[in-house]
């Protein structure tokens, strides 16, 4: 069982106000560990995380690039495990800001390197990338963790230049005897839905967004496919990816974490979906129209999915939730936030639900 690995255990959540962040914070609390999260003041909903933080044990403000904030965190706490979420997340504001993009991305991430090498930190660290570390082809079998890294566009080029940034940490420094108390691994995943995230232009919240007000969802690309997974599926494949770090295997290596092809279907699909399940608030078939939004300039991939054989074959991990029940997780929060209702409660009731299926997948 996971609490067996996890409870009393510092756990160092970076990120931890945003959307998965959120999420990881409370399973990481429900499996018993001590949560220690840093994140800059930008939340992604204060009504959400302000529920949520009276639980943790310990909630920082500041910026990972603030190296002596950062540097005393650390030798405060002594964290048995590292989640390292924080970063400039959307491609869309990537566009607008790209130096900030990558210097935040680049430079957060640098000192918490730095700093495991320096302090020869005891950690099991899961660095969280993205899928769109992976250069884009159009790739219709999944891009396996071997394959070639890229970005075309600036927030895609961040994540895969902290990939070369990681390989080149682990193979100088902590596959060596002097730094090997700090066991790294990389996560990649991508299209996470689920309760919770409040964050702009994005599908799911600006749906709601505009369902709350009565009004259609103007959707930019009906037709571009993702491969859409429930918010706790990936965060409990990080989970036992620091478990097996913990244990002393898959030091170095890169996961995929991304659901079967049954869960691949384009925006209009997974708008219709969401609306079946949305009636409360909104009329079935009063869903969406299609619209470009205005100063958008950037393209945009129509197909981005990732083979997750090898997180099936060493972790045991692997998404069962089918799409359908992806979005009626998804809805059901919604729902019950715009009722202004206990949302911590209800949200840990989701995970209790998950976790109990999960482990009867187990």
């Amino acid at each position: 069982m996971l609490d067996k690995t996890f409870k009393n255990k510092k756990v160092l959540i970076t990120g931890h106000t945003g959307f998965k962040g959120t999420w990881l914070s409370l399973i990481c609390n429900n499996l018993g560990a001590e949560v220690i999260g840093i994140s800059k003041d930008n939340i992604n909903n204060k009504s959400f995380h302000n529920s949520v933080k009276r639980i943790n044990k310990f909630n920082y403000y500041f910026d990972l690039r603030n190296y002596k904030k950062l540097e005393k965190t650390l030798l405060i706490h002594k964290p048995d495990f590292i989640f390292h979420l924080a970063a400039q997340a959307l491609v869309h504001e990537s566009f607008i800001n790209p130096y900030e993009t990558f210097h935040n991305n680049f430079n957060s991430s640098l000192n918490l390197l730095e700093l495991c090498k320096k302090l020869k930190l005891k950690t099991n660290f899961v660095f969280i990338t993205s899928d769109k570390s992976y250069k884009n082809i159009e790739k219709k079998t999944g891009y396996r963790e071997n394959e070639s890294l890229g970005g075309d566009d600036p927030y895609s080029g961040s994540k895969a230049s902290l990939e070369m940034m990681i390989n080149s940490y682990v193979k100088s420094f902590f596959e060596s005897d002097k730094y090997k108390r700090t066991k790294l691994a990389i996560a990649r995943a991508g299209n996470v839905i689920g309760g919770g995230d409040f964050s702009q232009n994005r599908i799911i919240p600006d749906a709601y967004k505009y369902w709350y007000q009565k009004k259609k969802i103007p959707i930019r690309n009906p037709s571009a496919t993702r491969p859409w997974q429930f918010v706790i599926e990936p965060l409990l494949g990080y989970i036992l990816l620091a478990k097996k770090l913990s244990e002393g295997y898959l030091v170095g290596e890169s996961f995929n974490f991304g659901p079967k092809n049954l869960n691949h279907i384009n925006t209009k699909t997974l708008i219709k979906k969401l609306n079946q399940f949305s009636t409360q608030l909104v009329p079935e078939n009063f869903f969406y129209e299609i619209k470009t939004k205005k100063n958008i300039n950037f393209k945009e991939s129509t197909l981005l999915q990732l083979n997750s054989d090898k997180a099936l074959k060493k972790l045991n991990w692997k998404c069962f939730l089918s799409i359908d029940q992806t979005l009626k997780y998804t809805a059901d929060w919604y729902l019950m936030f715009n009722k202004q209702k206990n949302i911590l409660n209800f949200t840990q009731n989701q995970i209790g639900d998950y976790l109990n299926e999960f482990y009867s997948n187990h």
